[in-house]
């Protein structure tokens, strides 16, 4: 059993005793802080709070307590019911609400559940401000409103559709050359969301030929669901099968993708954001972000144009706030998450597709033609499981003794880097492990250097 606090959310494996998972006990203490949080912002007024949930089977039981507790707060709820987590982002700020909750552990696997909490603008909330609701909720420092105040639950499942609709409106989106290149895509919805909102969005960008597997949204998924090339065998195949022009891959709440050509290999999911942004630097200059854990080929990619590439810290909140600092036309994180300002600022699933669609139907040639024109890297990707006995901050201090010379930020781990490349060394927001991502011009480049700090790992073990 795990309950993690962080950036992303409170999150947890199903079941167990409190505080050792996301007991029902434990949705109720942290949902009432939230609550608590919010009302304080508001100075105790009235608020309203957007929530929805990816596929998950915990989720309606979840769901049922979270929008209990928030209603026993006094707070009125608008229930998109499964809905992608950026599709929440945009109804927080379409119903100028206070904030909003999404139930969804991401790319974890099915035993997993979490609370994916929002300010009133649909971003995730800061590191500040979510140390304040972890106080809130370790003192229960909150109250439940008298039967005269309870809130009120409202049923809304428009939100698909305004979604798509916000998003084909906006003038990079080449509707009329996707229709052209008449287009046979392939989708593998890991059995959640993705399964609801996909077929509609490639119906809207005049994609006629639409083959899926896995688009029953029973929230059963049928194979380690992180948008990895490891995980994505089936639909490689499908491509290949069906012939058809290149396939897409979404995590459970729609807000990671990873695409796959036409002969079958995959992107990797750090180039949907390397061709996103190549699409749209192509139509203006501008800045790029991503985090510190992504390819420098988006640097590459952002210099040719003119702009500058600016990394943050590992986690959406981060790369938005960075985002705005450096006025960024396009940015978000190599795990495949797109951020595009002028429809929201949050890691969309749905833009990457309109995006990349709009690229290659204006570009011409086939999806492995386009990659074979962006720069060659290759990461690594590890991880060690932590345990009482192995301390994350340890291993970071004996790493950070060892390779003093080639550290270059502190800022989330280590990152180091030297002639063979990067490597960044951090504690996960998601789970008890902690991640040793490395890149490399080859793959030999980019293994070396996470065989080092594995090394030290083990022995430390």
């Amino acid at each position: 059993m795990a309950l993690i606090k962080s950036i992303s959310g409170i999150r947890g494996t199903i079941g167990g005793k409190p505080g050792t998972g996301l007991s029902p006990l434990d949705v109720v203490k942290y949902t009432a802080a939230y609550a608590e949080w919010i009302l304080r912002n508001n100075n105790k007024r009235e608020s309203l709070i957007v929530t929805g949930r990816d596929a998950r089977p915990s989720g309606e039981m979840v769901n049922k307590l979270m929008t209990g507790t928030l209603t026993a707060m006094g707070l009125n709820v608008i229930d998109l019911g499964m809905a992608a987590t950026p599709t929440v982002e945009i109804a927080v700020i379409a119903e100028k609400a206070d904030g909003g909750i999404i139930l969804t552990a991401s790319h974890n696997p099915v035993e997993w559940n979490a609370l994916k909490l929002l300010n009133g603008e649909g971003e995730f909330v800061s590191a500040d401000d979510g140390a304040k609701i972890l106080e809130i909720a370790e003192k229960m420092d909150y109250s439940f409103a008298g039967y005269e105040e309870i809130g009120e639950v409202k049923k809304d499942n428009s939100y698909n559709a305004k979604h798509i609709e916000m998003l084909l409106a906006l003038p990079d989106i080449d509707i009329e050359a996707i229709e052209k290149r008449d287009f046979t895509v392939v989708i593998d919805c890991v059995n959640s969301v993705g399964g609801i909102i996909l077929p509609e969005l490639l119906n809207k960008l005049g994609v006629k030929n639409v083959i899926g597997i896995y688009t029953k949204p029973s929230g059963l998924f049928p194979h380690n669901p992180e948008p990895l090339p490891e995980n994505l065998g089936e639909l490689s195949r499908a491509v290949t099968g069906n012939n058809a022009d290149l396939g897409f891959v979404v995590d459970p709440d729609v807000d990671r993708l990873a695409v796959v050509a036409e002969n079958g290999k995959c992107l990797n999911e750090e180039y949907t954001l390397v061709a996103c942004a190549d699409y749209i630097l192509s139509k203006r200059k501008g800045n790029t972000v991503s985090n510190m854990s992504s390819s420098r080929a988006l640097r590459d990619i952002t210099e040719k144009y003119g702009g500058k590439w600016y990394a943050s810290a590992v986690g959406e909140v981060n790369v938005v706030a960075k985002m705005k600092e450096v006025n960024a036309v396009i940015g978000g994180e190599g795990n495949g998450g797109v951020i595009y300002p002028p429809l929201h600022y949050g890691r969309d699933a749905l833009a990457g597709i309109a995006l990349f669609l709009s690229h290659l139907a204006n570009r011409g040639g086939t999806c492995s033609q386009l990659r074979s024109t962006y720069p060659d890297y290759v990461i690594s990707k590890n991880r060690i499981s932590l345990t009482p006995d192995l301390d994350a901050d340890k291993i970071l201090n004996i790493i950070n003794e060892q390779f003093h010379h080639d550290v270059v930020s502190k800022e989330d781990g280590l990152l180091l880097e030297n002639e063979q490349g990067w490597i960044n060394i951090r504690k996960s927001n998601t789970e008890p492990i902690l991640r040793i991502y490395s890149e490399g011009k080859t793959k030999e480049d980019a293994d070396s250097l996470a065989e080092k700090i594995i090394k030290i790992v083990k022995k430390i073990n």
